[in-house]
């Protein structure tokens, strides 16, 4: 029960956490520079990980988290001007906080045995919500922010 309400309470902050990120870009960055704002912001998000394997000393898993840190970082990068790239990104971020919840937290074995980073009980719950959330903002603005590339291109 107790477990229950955690989640529950990291999910609520993750969709106000993502509701007050929306907010924010939009009313505040111009609409040529948000995905540039989000694309450059899954970089440190995803470099979490790392931090994470350091911090809980698990030496092992920094094979895989590096991988991941590196696809993700190429996805924001790439995701600055292809909202494609960005929700990709965000969508397979929200999916690896959830798998290293199920994998700490659950004690199921996702990752097929390979050592992972242990995380923050519900982490992954948070991300997951936040990632989907701005995933599909991200989906509502591509169009305006394409036409704000061509805008300027021209």
């Amino acid at each position: 029960m107790a477990l229950m309400l955690i989640i529950i309470w990291y999910v609520i902050i993750g969709v106000l956490a993502a509701a007050g990120t929306m907010y924010l870009t939009y009313r505040y960055v111009p609409v040529r520079f948000e995905s540039v704002c989000y694309g450059l912001g899954l970089i440190p998000v995803a470099s979490m990980y790392l931090a994470f394997t350091a911090y809980f000393d698990a030496g092992a898993a920094w094979p895989q988290e590096t991988a991941a840190m590196v696809a993700f970082v190429v996805l924001g990068l790439v995701g600055t001007q292809r909202p494609m790239a960005l929700i990709a990104g965000y969508v397979l971020h929200g999916g690896w906080d959830f798998l290293h919840e199920l994998q700490a937290h659950a004690g199921i074995d996702v990752f097929a045995g390979r050592a992972s980073t242990p995380i923050p009980l519900a982490y992954g719950a948070f991300c997951l919500t936040y990632d989907f959330a701005v995933a599909g903002y991200f989906i509502v603005r591509s169009r305006a922010w394409a036409t704000a590339r061509a805008a300027t291109a021209g």
